[in-house]
């Protein structure tokens, strides 16, 4: 087995002969009553693969799925959609059991090694925390993301404080520059303060190396917002201002697409942020269909909204299943815990504040 392959590894599709589902039933839909509304008995997805029986042993499986969702059956293929999103008519998979009994397989030792787990039944640290070493993690993610960079698609879920610190928000341009980023998902805050600090080299009115508070800092923010506001976009504003670094800035030079969620606590909010929630969310979802390896980051809002639209697997366009891998760094198990409370159990945390996360990243991957 290779290196990356020890990292990701490969996946076994259920035997359903051996599962004694040979003769199991044909999965059964109902139409749905009415623009998102669903049939009785609609089937809920989880973020694991589920297969649905056509029939002569036929099983396929949902590519693109995420969890509180159904399954509309067009023809042969299955498709993942939002009940918000179902219309009059859909044929909704339906059936509540996942073992077969009703053609639907809810499969979750997929990327599970063949061999016998042999640690004892009794252990201790047999949970990340604030007490884990992260070594391991960080290998396994040096390793993940120089594959994906060629092979995959990195997610990247930002909150401000990366844009706070001189080094961290240079460490995150270098990573998109270096093209370690696919797609970047922020707040209004993210690239509102990658932008000050761009203009005025503060956060918040702090300068963003010493931390030092500047005179009438607390308007910097404010100020970034309005003149981006008076151009019309943040593409204009970067050109007009000669602002020529930071993160939003190597978006726009890259080409990498960014998604900005707005919420109700937003300033401004800058133009290129999405008022409506139900529209941000599906800006969101195209990039969530994509993703294979996400980085949620010091943001718990928008990594618990987008680890609830990203499947734990992804079918690549050659038929091969791969995982997706969904890292979550913060200061605390908070937010690790409440994605895996909400059903997204292969969460992986990191343990520690944005900067030196960021800077540890850059100095292993810019080599």
């Amino acid at each position: 087995m290779s290196a990356i392959n020890e990292v990701i590894p490969e996946y076994t599709a259920p035997d359903f002969s051996r599962l004694g589902l040979a003769h199991a039933p044909v999965a059964q839909t109902a139409p749905a009553p009415g623009d998102g509304v669903l049939p009785k008995n609609y089937h809920a997805t989880s973020n694991h693969p589920e297969y649905v029986h056509l029939g002569s042993g036929e099983w396929i499986l949902a590519r693109h799925s995420r969890m509180d969702s159904v399954m509309v059956l067009r023809g042969r293929e299955l498709e993942v959609v939002e009940p918000r999103r179902v219309r009059a008519g859909d044929p909704v998979v339906v059936g509540r059991t996942e073992n077969g009994e009703e053609g639907i397989y809810l499969h979750i030792s997929g990327f599970e090694p063949l061999t016998e787990h042999l640690a004892d039944k009794f252990s201790f640290r047999n949970r990340g925390t604030r007490e884990t070493p992260f070594s391991r993690s960080y290998d396994e993610l040096y390793q993940v993301l120089r594959h994906d960079r060629e092979h995959g698609y990195i997610v990247w879920v930002l909150g401000p404080a990366v844009a706070f610190d001189m080094d961290s928000r240079s460490a995150m341009q270098g990573l998109i520059e270096a093209g370690f980023c696919h797609a970047l998902l922020a707040g209004n805050a993210l690239a509102t303060h990658d932008l000050e600090a761009a203009r005025f080299r503060t956060g918040l009115g702090q300068d963003i190396y010493t931390q030092a508070f500047q005179p009438m800092g607390h308007y910097n923010h404010l100020d970034i917002i309005n003149e981006v506001r008076q151009r019309g976009s943040i593409t204009r504003a970067i050109e007009e201002l000669a602002l020529c670094d930071g993160i939003m800035y190597a978006c726009e030079k890259k080409g990498i697409p960014y998604v900005l969620a707005g919420s109700i606590r937003d300033d401004g909010p800058l133009p290129e942020v999405v008022r409506d929630t139900y529209q941000a969310q599906d800006a969101m979802r195209v990039h969530a269909k994509k993703a294979t390896t996400v980085i949620a980051m010091a943001t718990q809002l928008h990594s618990i909204a987008f680890g609830n639209m990203v499947p734990s697997y992804q079918v690549l366009d050659d038929g091969t299943v791969r995982p997706v891998f969904f890292y979550v760094v913060d200061m605390t198990e908070f937010c690790v815990d409440k994605l895996a409370n909400r059903g997204s159990a292969q969460a992986v945390a990191i343990l520690t504040n944005a900067q030196d996360f960021m800077v540890n990243l850059w100095n292993n991957l810019k080599m």
